[in-house]
């Protein structure tokens, strides 16, 4: 690849930027304590100048403890990628699967309802991954520490269902239900393996939301309500997860972090302008969801960015963002206010639900400190809750409890380590692509990546999803993404 211009290169100010295979021999300095190349070419005094572009080409990676990409006078560098071999019929029917979880266009086209279109695009994403790994003799999936605790999270689920509450929702429920959770997410994690994929990936998501939020915004200028009681909540937009508004504030606080790295990956103006009025959108749509735990969700993101980005050459455009929050203020929906308070005084809620949230907590606790181990079954929390509070048939509104309470403690601890293994492996990618620029729009995705695991957490709190795509989305994005970069690493180096 050294012998083909990969595209326009710019360095630091002060050095030489003359593209040689798609990177400026000088357009780095040389770390410190590099010695010449001296290797020559065989019956030759001159040296091996492709053995002296290779060089170059290697101490500017090499050179971390000089310069960051994000530090002034260091912009992106170009370069090709090798095309995936993976099958691009995974990798389009994943998308439509996607398209099909968030949008649903079944609700919309009736005619759509009898070909079960989300089962039709998981099962082609699923038969031509398995039949691209045998034809072409890959392993079946990559190996990594948050895929072993998962094999033994399932592991555990089975052998607790003989102790299940009712034995055989359990299994159903494992194999229906969580299955499918897990077959999306090993999907994920090794068919987006390449920046290419993951970048598109990424933009289809943003894409995707855009008419989610916008459905909010238009349901409740348009004054549709749930019902008439004390707080007027939109309706949700029918689809499997946006059907109330806590879930569609979710899901769009989830895709809210990815939506500011692609902004922050553009170099123009007119494109960053665009994606940051997509994420006004996103926000807008989780205020007037009126979701107390979308407020706090939406809260994090904008803190933890700004204070990112106060270190960065984009704080200018924090700041403005921050002023444009500040004055909108005044433009918040009545009653909103109102409903905020009602996170620190939980008897002011006029609905009930922060006191009836409140009550099947301490309810959950009771039950883990009683059957702290095997819990009440995968899936069985409810039934177990029955006996506790009383028949109200609702899951406690919080995944670690749900774990808790399902599986025992050693579930919970084993989908605590797929959540922190997650984060961290994100959190690699952005270690390892920061001093690197060529790889900038990796390390902002896998920023973004982690800030959306970041708000899962904090939802986590708040949501009985312990189950659903949620989490296992923005999982399998990371590992992916971790993925990616070992894939462009090898291009960089090359």
């Amino acid at each position: 690849m050294l012998d083909q211009a990969a595209g326009p290169v710019t360095g630091v100010p002060g050095h030489s930027t003359s593209a040689i295979g798609g990177f400026a021999p000088g357009g780095m300095p040389e770390p410190k304590g590099a010695k010449p190349v001296e290797d020559r070419t065989p019956g030759s005094s001159v040296p091996n100048h492709r053995t002296m572009q290779r060089a170059r080409v290697e101490s500017r990676i090499a050179s971390c403890d000089d310069v960051a990409w994000w530090r002034a006078g260091v912009q992106e560098i170009h370069l090709a990628e090798s095309e995936d071999p993976g099958s691009r019929v995974t990798f389009w029917a994943l998308i439509a699967f996607t398209f099909v979880l968030l949008l649903a266009p079944q609700a919309f086209l009736p005619a759509l309802a009898p070909l079960h279109l989300g089962v039709l695009t998981a099962a082609v994403a699923i038969t031509t991954y398995l039949v691209d790994r045998f034809v072409y003799r890959r392993p079946l999936l990559r190996v990594t520490p948050e895929i072993v605790a998962l094999a033994c999270l399932v592991m555990w689920a089975l052998i607790t269902i003989p102790w299940s509450y009712w034995p055989g929702g359990s299994l159903a429920f494992l194999v229906n239900d969580f299955f499918k959770t897990l077959a999306i997410f090993v999907l994920l994690c090794n068919v987006l393996s390449t920046r290419s994929r993951l970048r598109l990936a990424v933009r289809w998501l943003v894409v995707m939301a855009v008419p989610l939020a916008a459905f909010g915004v238009h349901e409740y200028l348009a004054g549709r309500f749930m019902d008439e009681g004390a707080v007027k909540r939109i309706q949700s937009y029918e689809a499997p997860l946006t059907s109330n508004p806590n879930d569609l504030a979710l899901m769009l606080n989830l895709i809210l972090p990815l939506t500011l790295a692609l902004a922050l990956a553009q170099s123009g103006t007119l494109p960053r302008l665009l994606l940051l009025g997509c994420a006004g959108l996103d926000a807008a749509a989780v205020i007037l969801t009126f979701s107390r735990a979308g407020f706090i969700c939406l809260a994090a993101t904008s803190v933890i960015y700004f204070l990112r980005l106060l270190r960065r050459p984009e704080r200018g455009w924090a700041i403005a963002a921050l002023c444009l929050a500040l004055m909108a203020v005044p433009c918040l929906p009545a009653g909103y206010m109102d409903r905020l308070s009602t996170i620190t005084h939980i008897e002011s809620d006029p609905t009930g639900s922060a006191q009836e949230r409140r009550d099947d907590t301490l309810a959950a606790l009771r039950l883990v400190s009683q059957s702290p181990i095997v819990g009440a079954g995968i899936g069985e929390n409810i039934l177990a809750l029955n006996e506790i509070r009383g028949a109200s048939w609702k899951k406690v509104h919080n995944v670690y409890l749900e774990y808790a309470t399902d599986l025992g403690v050693p579930g919970l601890i084993l989908f605590l380590v797929v959540l922190v293994g997650s984060v961290r492996s994100a959190g690699f990618v952005m270690r390892r692509t920061a001093w690197t620029p060529p790889l900038r729009d990796l390390f902002l995705l896998a920023e973004g990546i982690q800030i959306s695991l970041f708000v899962f957490a904090i939802a986590a709190l708040f949501h009985p999803v312990a189950y659903h795509f949620y989490f296992y989305y923005m999982a399998g994005l990371a590992l992916a993404a971790r993925g990616a970069h070992v894939g462009a690493s090898r291009e960089v180096t090359r």
